[in-house]
């Protein structure tokens, strides 16, 4: 099995199909390439590229922009993500399909949990050509 979450509490006492039980708050956050957005991986399959995290944004956190590889889901837990076709507010979801292209920013903060199929592509930016990871 090549999914994981980093830092997990005896994972290594695991069998391949036992249940992984996620304590979020004991995971570390750590910086993305983006200034100001910090994520927690919660599963992450390196070879497949899948990706479930928690994404920290500062207020005026801006990530450049990027093209979705795969289909992207966004639940917004606090805050809101705003870029040229809308804003998702707390509480509420988007979707982003493959090939989707855009620079979202957070004016005032936000907490999100989002999943990815694939790494995103970064097209500008201090983060063009790397991945969130």
């Amino acid at each position: 099995m090549t999914a994981t979450t980093p830092f997990l509490q005896h994972a290594e006492k695991l069998g391949p199909l036992a249940s992984r039980y996620v304590e979020v708050d004991d995971l570390p956050w750590k910086p993305t390439p983006c200034a100001g957005i910090d994520m927690k991986i919660l599963l992450e399959d390196p070879e497949t590229g899948l990706l479930t995290a928690l994404f920290r944004w500062q207020p005026g956190a801006e990530l450049a922009l990027h093209e979705h590889i795969e289909i992207e889901q966004t639940f917004v837990l606090e805050g809101s993500l705003v870029d040229d076709e809308g804003e998702v507010r707390a509480g509420n979801y988007v979707w982003r399909p493959k090939g989707n292209r855009h620079l979202a920013r957070s004016p005032n903060g936000a907490l999100v949990l989002s999943i990815f199929l694939k790494p995103n592509k970064f097209l500008a930016g201090e983060a063009a050509g790397q991945d969130l990871r």
